[in-house]
Protein backbone atom coordinates (compact mmCIF):
# COMPACT_ATOMS: atom_id res chain seq x y z
CA UNK A 1 0.00 0.00 0.00
CA UNK A 2 0.90 3.48 -0.19
CA UNK A 3 1.95 5.65 2.01
CA UNK A 4 3.03 9.43 2.86
CA UNK A 5 6.43 10.12 4.40
CA UNK A 6 7.79 13.11 6.08
CA UNK A 7 11.18 13.85 5.16
CA UNK A 8 13.37 16.91 6.56
CA UNK A 9 16.49 18.75 5.46
CA UNK A 10 18.56 19.16 8.44
CA UNK A 11 21.57 20.61 9.09
CA UNK A 12 24.46 18.97 10.41
CA UNK A 13 24.61 21.23 13.42
CA UNK A 14 24.29 20.05 17.11
CA UNK A 15 20.33 20.52 18.07
CA UNK A 16 18.78 20.64 14.37
CA UNK A 17 17.10 17.05 14.85
CA UNK A 18 16.93 17.35 18.76
CA UNK A 19 14.23 20.27 17.38
CA UNK A 20 12.51 18.68 14.68
CA UNK A 21 11.42 15.58 16.72
CA UNK A 22 10.60 18.30 19.50
CA UNK A 23 8.43 20.21 17.35
CA UNK A 24 7.08 16.54 16.21
CA UNK A 25 6.15 15.54 20.07
CA UNK A 26 4.66 19.48 20.84
CA UNK A 27 2.02 18.65 18.26
CA UNK A 28 0.99 15.04 19.40
CA UNK A 29 2.89 13.70 16.55
CA UNK A 30 4.07 10.07 16.55
CA UNK A 31 7.57 8.80 14.62
CA UNK A 32 6.87 5.22 13.51
CA UNK A 33 9.79 4.80 12.09
CA UNK A 34 12.98 6.94 10.42
CA UNK A 35 15.85 6.47 8.35
CA UNK A 36 18.52 9.54 8.62
CA UNK A 37 21.13 9.76 5.81
CA UNK A 38 23.59 12.66 5.59
CA UNK A 39 26.06 14.52 3.53
CA UNK A 40 28.80 16.64 4.67
CA UNK A 41 26.42 19.46 5.46
CA UNK A 42 22.72 18.06 5.60
CA UNK A 43 21.45 14.98 6.78
CA UNK A 44 17.70 13.80 5.18
CA UNK A 45 15.85 12.96 8.05
CA UNK A 46 12.88 10.41 6.42
CA UNK A 47 10.04 9.58 8.68
CA UNK A 48 6.52 7.80 8.55
CA UNK A 49 4.71 9.77 11.16
CA UNK A 50 0.95 9.19 12.55
CA UNK A 51 -0.21 12.74 11.14
CA UNK A 52 2.39 13.39 8.00
CA UNK A 53 0.30 16.57 6.78
CA UNK A 54 0.11 18.33 10.34
CA UNK A 55 3.76 17.02 10.74
CA UNK A 56 4.75 18.73 7.30
CA UNK A 57 3.04 21.91 8.38
CA UNK A 58 4.35 22.35 11.51
CA UNK A 59 8.01 21.88 10.69
CA UNK A 60 7.50 24.37 7.93
CA UNK A 61 5.99 26.81 10.21
CA UNK A 62 9.34 26.34 12.58
CA UNK A 63 11.10 27.60 8.91
CA UNK A 64 12.37 23.49 8.07
CA UNK A 65 12.43 22.61 4.78
CA UNK A 66 9.98 19.39 4.91
CA UNK A 67 8.24 17.53 2.41
CA UNK A 68 5.62 14.97 1.60
CA UNK A 69 6.58 11.45 -0.65
CA UNK A 70 4.81 8.70 -1.76
CA UNK A 71 6.12 5.36 -1.00
CA UNK A 72 5.20 2.05 -0.87
CA UNK A 73 4.69 -0.20 2.35
CA UNK A 74 4.54 -3.98 2.17
CA UNK A 75 4.79 -6.90 4.84
CA UNK A 76 7.31 -9.90 4.17
CA UNK A 77 7.74 -12.90 5.75
CA UNK A 78 10.52 -12.96 8.18
CA UNK A 79 12.79 -15.65 6.61
CA UNK A 80 15.97 -16.55 4.81
CA UNK A 81 15.85 -14.63 0.80
CA UNK A 82 12.61 -13.32 1.25
CA UNK A 83 13.89 -9.67 0.81
CA UNK A 84 16.01 -11.06 -1.76
CA UNK A 85 13.04 -12.43 -3.81
CA UNK A 86 11.42 -9.34 -3.18
CA UNK A 87 14.53 -7.24 -5.02
CA UNK A 88 15.27 -9.55 -7.65
CA UNK A 89 11.79 -9.21 -8.82
CA UNK A 90 11.69 -5.94 -9.09
CA UNK A 91 15.05 -5.64 -10.46
CA UNK A 92 13.98 -8.38 -13.36
CA UNK A 93 11.45 -5.60 -14.59
CA UNK A 94 13.88 -3.08 -14.38
CA UNK A 95 12.40 -1.02 -11.66
CA UNK A 96 14.96 0.45 -8.97
CA UNK A 97 14.80 0.89 -5.18
CA UNK A 98 15.98 4.10 -4.51
CA UNK A 99 16.17 3.57 -0.99
CA UNK A 100 14.41 1.42 1.86
CA UNK A 101 14.23 0.97 5.81
CA UNK A 102 12.10 -1.13 8.33
CA UNK A 103 8.88 -0.05 9.10
CA UNK A 104 8.72 -2.83 11.86
CA UNK A 105 8.96 -6.29 12.42
CA UNK A 106 6.38 -8.73 14.13
CA UNK A 107 6.81 -12.35 15.36
CA UNK A 108 7.27 -14.14 11.21
CA UNK A 109 7.04 -10.41 9.24
CA UNK A 110 8.88 -7.52 8.35
CA UNK A 111 7.22 -4.16 7.32
CA UNK A 112 9.33 -2.03 5.01
CA UNK A 113 9.42 1.26 3.23
CA UNK A 114 10.20 1.33 -0.02
CA UNK A 115 11.00 4.41 -2.63
CA UNK A 116 10.88 3.08 -5.98
CA UNK A 117 11.86 4.31 -9.08
CA UNK A 118 7.90 3.42 -10.29
CA UNK A 119 5.78 2.98 -7.30
CA UNK A 120 2.76 1.78 -9.31
CA UNK A 121 4.14 -0.67 -11.68
CA UNK A 122 6.05 -1.89 -8.10
CA UNK A 123 2.66 -2.24 -6.47
CA UNK A 124 1.25 -4.44 -9.03
CA UNK A 125 4.13 -6.56 -9.38
CA UNK A 126 4.70 -7.56 -5.64
CA UNK A 127 0.56 -7.56 -4.78
CA UNK A 128 0.88 -10.84 -6.50
CA UNK A 129 4.57 -12.08 -4.86
CA UNK A 130 4.01 -14.95 -2.62
CA UNK A 131 6.50 -13.53 -0.53
CA UNK A 132 4.01 -10.36 -0.07
CA UNK A 133 1.92 -10.73 2.83
CA UNK A 134 -1.39 -8.99 2.18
Amino acid sequence: MFIKQLSVFVENIPGRLERVSETLMDNNINIESFSLADSSEFGVFRMIVSNPDLGLKVLKKEGFSAMLTDVLAIKISQKPGTLHKVLKRLYDEKISVEYMYTLSTSGDNTSIIMKLSDLEKGLKLLINNDNIIK
